[in-house]
């Protein structure tokens, strides 16, 4: 068989099969046919009015990316808002809002309120990473609520204010430079003395300055795993939102606590309670997750939003627009 006679023979089998397709198509479904009927369209030339309205579409696409012409030159339109983030940062991020209240109205959205302090709502795992993406997309501080298989017993309560912690055998509070009111703990926290090697660092006056105390000892795994749970959560870097105004920030966890009777899920150092709601703040609602930095480039103290920028679009609109960030990506 000669090509020319293939390709009659494989046209007449391919329009036979068309033939029967629409035949079966038209037996099943009779309300189909007869609706097409009406708007005139003919199922055998689906092909054809694809490819019309395939041509339509790159025809249209073509005018409105074109740029507008006059007199032969072409006019100058304003950048689209992507090319202005693009030109401005690197993987830049953009709110429709100031960062900290984009926080706070997106927290109010995620999170029930706490009818019982001593029985939390249960929030799910979906609901945390998404709680987490929210945190990190305002402050540039990737918070996870599970680091490494770890998880406390819950990443929402309330937090109470703690007292100053013994850096080294005979601290006293008259030694702290600041919230020399809020007192001294009798004993030293449940990871030891801050010094190391016997040396008051810079880092370890830091480390106790913006401590955190979280309810390890209600771990359902504690006493099965303490020996390797005390080591990984000594000094672990967490981040505390006190959700009601989005002031947050980064700490240690530098003492185990509060007790359950209290109330209480958190414990802040006199530092932390005063980023979080000034002097006078002794209780809150806040979230507590990790901090995912394992080069420790996060400094430990208040998170600032100064790595945002305020924009004003051509069509009149402030967005905020994250400048590029040294800060890991990690963790979810």
């Amino acid at each position: 068989m000669d090509i020319s006679a293939h390709k009659d023979n494989l046209r007449n089998k391919l329009k036979l099969r068309h033939l029967d397709t629409t035949r079966s198509f038209n037996e099943k479904h009779p309300h189909a046919k007869a609706h097409f009927s009406k708007k005139g369209f003919d199922l055998g030339q689906v092909r054809r009015h694809s490819a019309k309205l395939l041509t339509a579409g790159a025809l249209s696409g073509a005018l409105l990316l074109s740029p507008p012409k006059v007199y032969g030159q072409e006019l100058a339109i304003p950048e689209p808002l992507a090319a202005i983030m693009s030109a401005t940062t690197d993987s830049a991020t953009t709110l429709p809002q100031e960062p900290k209240s984009w926080l706070t109205d997106q927290l109010s959205r995620l999170l029930p309120p706490i009818k019982d302090r001593w029985a939390l709502p249960f929030i799910n795992p979906d609901r945390e990473k998404e709680i987490g993406q929210v945190i990190r997309k305002s402050t540039n501080i990737p918070a996870v609520a599970t680091l490494e298989g770890e998880h406390l017993n819950t990443t929402y309560g309330y937090t109470g204010a703690e007292q100053h912690l013994r850096r080294f055998p005979g601290d006293t509070i008259a030694k702290h430079d600041e919230f020399r009111e809020s007192g001294m703990a009798p004993a030293r926290g449940a990871w030891g003395w801050f010094t190391e090697k016997g040396k008051l660092t810079p880092e370890a006056i830091q480390r106790e300055k913006y401590y955190l105390a979280v309810q390890t000892l209600y771990l359902p795994d504690w006493n099965k795993r303490w020996n390797y749970l005390k080591d990984w959560y000594k000094w672990r870097k967490v981040m505390m939102v006190n959700v009601e105004n989005g002031n947050a920030v980064v700490a240690v966890v530098g003492d185990a606590g509060p007790a359950s009777w209290t109330g209480k899920h958190f414990g802040g150092s006199p530092e932390v309670m005063n980023e979080l709601g000034g002097p006078r703040y002794r209780k809150g609602r806040v979230l507590v997750y990790f901090v995912d930095d394992p080069e420790n480039k996060i400094p430990l103290g208040p998170v600032t939003y100064s790595h945002y920028n305020k924009l004003e679009t051509p069509t009149g609109h402030t967005v905020w627009v994250t400048q590029k960030s040294d800060y890991p990506r990690r963790g979810g």
